[in-house]
């Protein structure tokens, strides 16, 4: 899927063991990314010299000496540094286009990712990608995206008939996708979700309807369980996130829904939560086939990483 013309690439804050680190790099350089920006959170000499030595990759360590010569104060939240160092990627971009995107996010388009951004005219700044989320059990399987609207509400809640009614858009984690923005502008900082030119949100925004970003946010029990303390008390679950259905709906917030599952049910119910949410059993694989959201998508990391990667 490689492509040449206008050139694009990525920012990310990882962190994250090598492996999955070089899985991610190595797809999107596959996919034809000019410049890889990687920020190690947590650096590790062997991963940065790794990653170094690649021609298309610019990484830094993110350690103390990292944050003293930028003079700035390391952020005590993860998702500040995310947005700073996003900032630092955009205002030295060696690209065209730079999307900011996690660790376990991977870019899928349908046709050479260039080729879509060179036919935007210049009024097209920033153009956003819809996920599809990665279901438990089968590497190749993905729901789809709902867009919003009176319709998506009920679709949800027949397709997770006991959690549907909580979790907006019947995704784990985030359905607003994240942004591959036009470089070169003033005044910009680059946020997670979003970008903001003069305080101005994602000014000349378009939606980039045949690319999907795979989220690999709970690809499997163990994972989503090793990752879970975490995410709920600073991630995507962490107390002060709004609810994802408003509160006069009846709505509350995945910190409390998960929190109130753990409290009555402990482990087992938080299994529960999980195996409805990646529509575990037949009868839920069979309802998102049958209201066509079950999309399915092969990445194959092993053979990019060789490549990208050889010992």
């Amino acid at each position: 899927m490689g492509d040449k013309g206008v050139t694009w690439g990525v920012v990310a804050t990882v962190k994250a063991p090598q492996r999955d680190i070089q899985q991610f790099a190595a797809w999107h350089l596959e996919l034809g990314a000019h410049r890889l920006y990687l920020y190690l959170d947590e650096p590790d000499p062997s991963v940065f010299a790794r990653l170094k030595a690649h021609p298309r990759i610019r990484v830094w360590a993110c350690d103390d000496s990292y944050w003293s010569r930028r003079k700035l104060a390391r952020p005590a939240k993860h998702q500040a540094r995310q947005t700073m160092n996003a900032r630092h990627a955009y205002n030295r971009a060696e690209v065209d286009w730079l999307a900011h995107i996690d660790v376990d996010e991977f870019i899928w388009p349908e046709t050479p990712l260039a080729g879509l951004l060179d036919a935007f005219g210049p009024e097209v700044l920033c153009a956003r990608m819809r996920p599809l989320e990665a279901l438990a059990g089968d590497d190749t399987l993905y729901k789809a995206f709902i867009p919003g609207g009176p319709a998506r509400d009920e679709t949800v809640r027949r397709l997770y008939p006991t959690y549907g009614a909580f979790v907006k858009g019947g995704f784990m984690s985030h359905v607003a996708g994240k942004v591959i923005a036009r470089t070169g502008l003033e005044k910009v900082d680059f946020r997670i979700h979003n970008i903001f030119r003069n305080k101005e949100m994602n000014p000349g925004q378009v939606e980039l309807d045949s690319v999907d970003l795979l989220h690999r946010h709970a690809a499997d029990w163990g994972h989503w369980i090793s990752a879970y303390r975490y995410r709920i008390a600073k991630g995507s679950y962490r107390p002060d996130l709004a609810p994802n259905v408003p509160r006069e709906a009846g709505g509350i917030s995945m910190h409390e829904l998960l929190s109130s599952i753990e409290e009555a049910d402990g482990e087992a119910g938080l299994r529960a939560f999980f195996d409805e949410m990646n529509a575990v059993s037949p009868e839920g694989r069979a309802r998102l086939e049958a209201a066509g959201m079950l999309k399915r998508r092969r990445l194959d990391l092993e053979a990019a990483t060789r490549k990208q990667f050889p010992d």
